[in-house]
């Protein structure tokens, strides 16, 4: 069942807390979109940024509702970029999607690039059906599709990259 989502329901956070590399598994997993491997590299993240801090390069922004993590996002600046940033996680609980948590935090992620001196933001995505959702979400978000490598992440399986000029 969905859950209606007012903004008073909702904390924004950057900073990770130890029990949030099991609150973003449990949440990736749940979307029914990930692997296995993909949803244990999403909290090895988290571990990552927790024990390195931000020399890490991951950045978070993490949603919390009553009594759990609704979403996240996990963004960096490119190695060797000084004005390009990667999404490399945007997820929503199940049971909030379609109420605006994920342009929210998408929005919250692109400003704080942007306030960061970055000039662009890059998404990436499977090319699978699957992903269509995800592909339309970039799009409505104002993202352009940049590049799309053939056959990348498996065969009929193809890298989705899509960009976002934040200046």
């Amino acid at each position: 069942m969905k859950q209606t989502l007012r903004p008073r329901d909702l904390v924004l956070r950057e900073e990770p807390r130890p029990q949030d590399a099991d609150h973003v598994r449990h949440l990736v997993a749940a979307t029914g979109f990930f692997t296995l491997a993909e949803v244990e590299i999403a909290a090895d993240l988290v571990r990552e940024r927790l024990a390195r801090g931000p020399a890490s390069g991951y950045e978070f922004l993490l949603a919390d509702g009553p009594g759990c993590l609704l979403g996240y996002s996990c963004f960096g600046r490119v190695p060797c970029s000084t004005v390009s940033w990667d999404l490399y996680w945007i997820a929503v609980s199940p049971d909030v999607q379609g109420v605006g948590l994920g342009q929210r935090l998408l929005q919250a992620t692109e400003d704080r690039v942007r306030a960061a001196g970055g000039r662009a933001l890059y998404a990436e995505t499977s090319g699978r059906g699957l992903y269509r959702p995800t592909r339309g979400f970039y799009r409505r978000s104002g993202y352009q599709e940049a590049a799309t490598l053939p056959d990348f992440y498996a065969p009929d399986d193809d890298k989705v990259i899509f960009r976002k000029a934040l200046v």
